[in-house]
This record gives C-alpha cells, structure tokens and sequence, in this order.
C-alpha cells in the first residue's frame, strides 16, 4: 500500500515560537512546561475570546499575549500522542488505521459551515474541484515533521503542483502559507499533518499578481520604470507590500510626482515595500524589524486578527501566494527616508517648528533641493520661549545647514564642519554624547535623497569670538574681567585653548566679604590661581556632562560636574547659563548659590 501525507484542515494555529528556536525547540519547550502533568503533555496558548491555540516557548510563556491579546493556558496531548484510560498524561503514540479518518472534509468542512469562496467553491463543484483539492494537500509518500525542512517542495498528487514548506525564527512553519497546526498524526497507510486553512495550487510568480491585478495598475508602472520586473519574476522568497492605486492616490501630486520620475528614489521606494525573506501573515505574532531590500526595516506586526506595518493596520488583502514569494495588498504608499527631501524628512517630526523657520528665512530651495546638504534640525522644545524672525535669527538659521551630506556616524572629535553662512563648527565627541558646537544630536540620523538631517538638542550658537571676547560682552562679567586683567591672565584667555572656564558672574564675586575679596584682588598671584581652578584643560559643553564627569582644572584638584534636572552642576554649584562658545573654548557661568573651598583655602561663594 502506498504511504501518503496528507495535510488536513483545522479551524486552530500552531506555535508562537521564540525568534531564535525550530518548530522542534518549541514543541520541547510545551512539552517541559506540560510535563507535570505527565508524559507527552504539552501547554498550550489560547487567545481569549477565539478558538486559537498555539504551542508556546519562553517569551510568550511570561508574557501570556500573541498579536497583543491576553492568552490562557491549557495542556493537551502533544502532537502525535493520545491518552489512555487509567493512564496519566498521553503515554500512547496516535495511531489512526487509516488516512480516510483524518482529511479535510472529516476534520473541517463537515463541522463547520463554508464561508470563504474557496470552500464555498469546492462545495458547489464537489465531483472534480474538492478531488483536485483534496489530491492538492497529499503526498505520494510519507513524510513526518522533520523531513519537512525550510525551502522544501513537493510535488502533490494534484498534477504534480508543488506545496511549500517554510520556517520561520519563530518556530512557526507553513505549507503554502497555511500553518501546520498538529504533525506527525500516524496511521497505517501514511501521515497526517493538520494545516488551519484550504491550500490552493501556486502557478505563478508574484511579479503576475502585479501584472494582472487591476488595483495595482500604478504599482505595475512603477516596477516596469524602475527596472524590477525581471526581479519580480525570477527565482526567490520575497514578501511584496503591494500599494494599491489608492495607496499612490494619497500622495500630494507634486512628491509623487518627483519620485516616479527620479529612478534612484522611484527604486529605493519600491525596495522600501519588499522583504528580503518571505513572510505569510500567520508567521506573524508580534512586532518585528524585518530587512527591506531598499536596507532599512520595517516592523511587521499584528495586532489582533490585524496584520499591521510600522503599527499601522493598512494590508487589505493578504497571502496571495507565488511560486517566488507572497504578496500583500496594502492601502498606504509606504515611503522611506532615502526617497524624501530635507523638507519632507522634517515633516511630521519633532522638528516642526524648526522646519517653518527655515522656510521663513527664505531657505526652503535648500529644503527641497538636489544639493548634498545636512540639516542641524533643532527639536520643538528648543524654542519653548517663542522666537521672532530677524536679520540676525536668518543668519544663525543659515549656520544651521552644513554645506555636506554627512553621517553622524563619520564624524570625529575636532572635526570642522562648514556652513551655509561660511562659519567653521566644531564636533565634539564625548562618552556619551556626539556634539556640535553646543547642539548635541538628539536622535537617528535622517538620510534623505541628496541631504541628511541631524536632530538637535539646542540651537546653535556658533562662537563669535575669543573667551576673552566672550567675557567683554556680557556686562554680567564684568568684575571678572578686572580680575583677569590684574591676575595677567588676558593673554592665556585669547590662546587658542582650548579651554572651558566656569565664569563667576558679578553676583558671585559681590557674595563674597569684602575683605576676602580685596585680599584676594590684591595679590595676583593669588588671584591666578583661583581663576585658574576655574578653567578645564579642555572644551566640555553641557550636552558632554554626565551622572558623574570630572574635568582636570589649569591649576588645583579635579572639577567634579554632574547634570541633574536640565542644569550642570560643578562642584555641587549650580550654572546659571551654560554653551557660551568661543573660538578658543566655552563659557559656563556660575552664581552665588553656595560656597566652595578652593584649593587656596579662601572660602568663596564660587568656585
């Protein structure tokens, strides 16, 4: 007698599996979680609310959700295994005489009323469609669980049309995008694998749908334009996110526009919508970065009975399945960074208000541009107080756009960067923190066609001038700058540096006695070296401070410096205005909050 395999339809789903574990891993894993209640036990998840009962591993055994729905635990016979009376958990092999007592019919269309157009079909053309479907799901040949390995076909008993196996890392495996959901389920003539779906015969490749699918007529003039249908057509295990016409519809004209007619774009767009490897929507349990051909990812995920992209519940239609691959129709234009614009980058980011104040310093032809650029984009909360477009803001803006594409990731401590407005900024790279001027990057960069743009912390404030020229300018220094010029310290404060220099305000110095502080005016030498405590041997701006950062002063012990609610901290004294830049280095300046002993043993109300 001829052995058979036979893969039956079920109305349940198979495992949730952990990402790095087989199908075979996570049976054990059910198994060891069921073993209490004796052997051949395994627990079981199911959804609540629903019928669907998956294998569990490690990660959803604590975490007790699939596709975000709370589960509950149940414990049945493992797969190919069966109770015996008397006997404790399911001690015996399952054995059915014969294939007859396990097919699709028996196990599902005749306890369930059809309501799809397949099943629905298949009943009104019982004398040939149900035998060329049921022909469809059998095997001229025994094949138990672990022969079928990932990437295997074979050939059916339905004019020799292959069914296709594939593993997930999730442990998940499908036939045709039908998950198994009971294997190796034995009988005397063959084996049973019990799948949750009718499996229909794969013809063509997923370039077809594309081709021949009337809500796709954009998608198909796009592919042909950007050279991908032979891709399409040949040989692979791609997932295709297919845009609907009313996905492209969406698209302001004037950017859709743009990308269909530059190839580049139109091709990092299209690759944007395809995985590298193929995915049936029940491989799906959970959020997951998957690789896109365009190099970046996309988080495929679920969210109930919901397939999502990037959280978003937008597929239509699912699992139209090709001889290379799957595709799913989707209702929104996916776009990536690499096809977008400086201008289109910042939109609908944290960086709106920064966005509008380019465009109103008349800067928007850089924004939308073919110039190799990178944007400084500082986020909302930088202008929190509200700012007023001027000739001097129009300029600073302009010191915002470096005259590169640049990648924070190519950058390095020293490095000089050119602006728009000819300035020179500096880069500055501390443990924790990448900086540029007194802007630290606050996130990812963004990688756009021709320009890149780097989040900001801050606005920039590029220096205007030397330490010294810093001091003058601020009338708040100005016993500062007397007691610089009596120590002789002026010309070390011109030097190149680099220097950072915690600036006693005149409050700090007016907190002092009298006496001490004309003591201390007195004597330069004395003077020299308090001033002198004050200065870092090296450029540390705020965004460079840490929980816990020391900084070797030009004369005594370490400066202690730490960052607690948004204000630096030296020596446990508040800066009261930190990321005065200057050519030479940067100022931070101090009050008069709370005294300090110096290394000159003069008690002070600064440093």
């Amino acid at each position: 007698m001829k052995h058979l395999t036979l893969l039956s339809l079920a109305l349940t789903l198979i495992a949730i599996c952990d990402a790095k574990s087989s199908y075979q891993s996570v049976l054990q894993h059910s198994r060891i979680r069921g073993r209490q209640h004796g052997p051949n036990v395994c627990a079981m998840q199911m959804i609540q609310g629903t019928n669907k009962k998956y294998l569990t591993n490690c990660k959803q055994w604590y975490h007790r959700k699939i596709c975000g729905k709370p589960t509950v635990i149940s414990y049945e016979c493992c797969p190919g295994y069966e109770k015996l009376p008397g006997e404790k958990g399911c001690p015996a092999g399952k054995n059915t005489s014969n294939l007859n007592d396990k097919h699709p019919h028996s196990e599902g269309w005749g306890t369930q009323r059809p309501t799809n157009t397949t099943t629905m079909s298949l009943y009104h053309n019982v004398n040939i469609e149900l035998l060329n479907a049921l022909h469809y799901h059998m095997v001229n040949r025994r094949l138990t669980s672990e022969e079928l390995k990932h990437g295997s076909s074979f050939p059916s008993m339905y004019q020799d049309f292959n069914v296709h196996i594939h593993h997930y890392p999730n442990g998940i495996v499908t036939v045709n995008c039908a998950r198994l959901v009971k294997t190796d389920q034995h009988a005397t003539n063959g084996i049973v694998h019990v799948v949750d779906r009718v499996i229909t015969a794969i013809t063509n490749d997923v370039h077809s749908f594309i081709d021949t699918d009337e809500n796709l007529d954009t998608l198909r003039t796009a592919v042909a334009a950007a050279g991908l249908t032979s891709m399409l057509e040949s040989d692979g295990h791609y997932t295709v996110f297919a845009p609907t016409n009313e996905a492209f519809e969406k698209i302001p004209p004037e950017m859709l526009n743009r990308i269909l007619g530059d190839p580049v774009a139109l091709k990092d767009l299209l690759n944007y919508h395809i995985l590298k490897n193929m995915h049936c929507s029940e491989s799906i349990v959970s959020g997951t970065p998957m690789e896109t051909l365009q190099g970046t990812v996309l988080e495929v995920g679920c969210d109930g009975s919901e397939m999502t992209l990037n959280g978003k519940a937008i597929i239509e239609k699912r699992d139209q399945l090709g001889t290379n691959g799957v595709v799913h129709f989707i209702n929104e234009l996916l776009i990536p960074d690499s096809a977008k614009t400086l201008l289109e980058l910042a939109q609908g980011s944290v960086v709106t208000t920064a966005t509008k104040m380019f465009v109103d310093a008349g800067l928007k032809a850089h924004l939308i541009g073919s110039e190799p650029l990178t944007l400084l984009a500082p986020q909302n909360e930088a202008f929190k107080d509200g700012v007023r477009m001027t000739d001097q803001l129009k300029r600073l803006l302009r010191n915002h756009i470096l005259k590169e594409q640049l990648s924070s990731k190519s950058l390095y401590h020293g490095q000089e960067l050119e602006t728009l407005g000819g300035m020179k900024l500096r880069v500055f790279v501390y443990r924790n923190s990448l900086c540029i001027e007194n802007s630290c990057i606050a996130a990812h960069d963004k990688t756009g066609r021709f320009a890149s743009m780097f989040t900001v912390d801050k606005v920039l404030t590029p220096p205007m001038g030397t330490i010294m020229d810093v001091l003058k300018a601020d009338d708040r220094f100005s016993l500062l700058v007397g007691a610089i010029q009596t120590a002789g310290m002026t010309e070390l404060m011109n030097q190149a540096g680099p220097h950072t220099v915690f600036a006693p305000t005149n409050d700090a110095f007016s907190a002092l006695p009298k006496a001490d502080l004309n003591r201390l005016m007195g004597n330069p030498q004395e003077l020299a070296s308090v001033l002198k405590y004050h200065m870092g041997k090296e450029i540390l701006v705020s965004g460079g401070v840490g929980s816990h950062t020391r900084l070797k002063p030009l004369h005594g012990d370490k400066l202690e410096l730490n960052m607690k609610n948004q204000t630096v901290y030296v020596n446990k004294v508040p800066v009261v205005e930190a990321d005065l830049m200057a050519t030479n280095g940067v100022v931070h300046a101090v009050g008069a909050d709370s005294p300090i002993r110096t290394d000159s043993a003069i008690r002070v109300r600064h440093l």
